[in-house]
């Protein structure tokens, strides 16, 4: 077989891997295709169809990611002729960071552009034990949850693994984090918490996990990755059974009238039915409790009475109450809860025996906090959207 022809079969079973899946075109204007995203047995596929021996395979997944490389050259374990057939038919190319901001506080937040032109935001936050990176699972939100500013764009569509998987390369390029021991790492945690619903792309946010978590490639801890879902029951126990992620429920109301204003889910899941899905998540214990997110919105849900009916509500559940002061973004009508207020519901709270620390706003001058992140992404029409429920 000819250079060519290997090379037109090669991009035949490259795009095998494209319907919904980890694989995307790094750049439409060229036919190389994208390799992160791509797991063990697709990279393993694309060396056979190449004609090396598995070994190769290894070899590539852990230069991708294990080592970061950005470029076929730099895989000097495997020889020239190998790495300029790879260079010729795909390309490790990052999504172009349109724009990087750092906080005061030291909060990092990137805006990046995809092949298509769409844009998601990450956040990085620093803190004293811990690094943690907040991805989007979705470019714009399927949901529209009143209080948050990604709520108010409207749904483009779901980002591949390989956009996923991306995000935290691109966090570590930056943060020089590449080759670190785990004790030394600068990003150490990812949660599922930034630009999306992470449960309407259930099967793109498993993949990037399983990427995340493999111990001869990025190895993360399944224990410091949290998917965050504002309540979409049915692939609640699957994301738990196939991952070992630890979950967090966007609660924000103990009333289901309540609820289903802030959270408009929950017209559809409400609250009886979602707290039957926690208590049944796969390894709940109380090594790995549920993380219950709960934004404090002035006059709305920071009652006394609120956070007995919290405390009533999880009973049972081993848990933890993350409360949030509410993150004011341009155009909204909410109100942070005052200092005293939110110190009274957390009071409650830690008295009937559960963790309730108030989270500290980081990244507010760079609209990198909670509830706060909206990209400047051209928005589809609705026949271009993906929206699956």
């Amino acid at each position: 077989m000819t250079q060519a022809e290997t090379t037109t079969e090669v991009q035949k079973t490259l795009s095998d891997f494209m319907p919904g899946g980890a694989l995307a075109v790094a750049n439409p204007m060229e036919s190389r295709k994208w390799l992160l995203g791509l797991n063990r047995e697709e990279l393993s596929t694309l060396m056979a169809d190449l004609g090396e021996p598995a070994f190769r395979a290894k070899q590539l997944y852990h230069w991708i990611y294990h080592r970061g490389a950005r470029d076929f050259d730099s895989m000097t374990s495997m020889s020239k002729s190998l790495r300029a057939k790879l260079a010729d038919i795909a390309t490790l190319d990052r999504p172009t960071a349109t724009s990087h901001q750092v906080s005061e506080d030291g909060t990092q937040k990137w805006l990046f552009r995809f092949a298509d032109g769409n844009e998601a935001e990450t956040v990085f936050i620093p803190d004293d034990e811990r690094g943690t990176l907040c991805v989007s699972s979705q470019i714009g939100c399927t949901l529209t949850c009143t209080f948050c500013h990604t709520g108010t764009q409207r749904m483009v569509r779901n980002l591949t693994a390989g956009e996923i998987i991306a995000q935290l390369m691109v966090a570590r390029d930056t943060l020089e984090d590449w080759n670190r021991p785990g004790e030394d790492r600068r990003l150490t945690n990812v949660v599922f918490m930034g630009m999306g619903e992470p449960l309407y792309n259930t099967d793109n946010v498993i993949a990037a996990i399983n990427l995340m978590t493999d111990g001869d490639g990025i190895s993360l801890s399944r224990r410091r990755i949290t998917v965050s879902t504002s309540g979409v029951v049915p692939d609640i126990e699957k994301v738990g059974a196939e991952t070992g992620a630890l979950l967090a429920i966007s609660l924000h109301a103990v009333r289901d009238e309540l609820r289903n204003v802030i959270v408009p889910i929950n017209k559809k899941y409400p609250l009886k039915t979602l707290l039957q899905a926690v208590r049944s998540y796969p390894g709940l214990n109380n090594a790995k409790r549920v993380t219950w997110e709960y934004v404090m919105l002035k006059g709305i849900n920071d009652s006394v009475e609120d956070a007995k009916a919290l405390v009533q509500l999880i009973k049972g559940i081993p848990s933890k109450i993350n409360l949030i002061p509410f993150n004011p973004w341009p155009g909204t009508d909410y109100e942070c809860s005052d200092d005293e207020t939110i110190n009274k519901f957390a009071q409650i709270v830690w008295d009937a025996g559960y963790s309730a620390p108030v989270r500290t706003p980081r990244g507010r001058d760079i609209l990198a906090a909670c509830g706060q992140l909206k990209s400047a992404s051209e928005r589809a029409s609705k026949s271009r959207r993906t929206i699956s429920e």
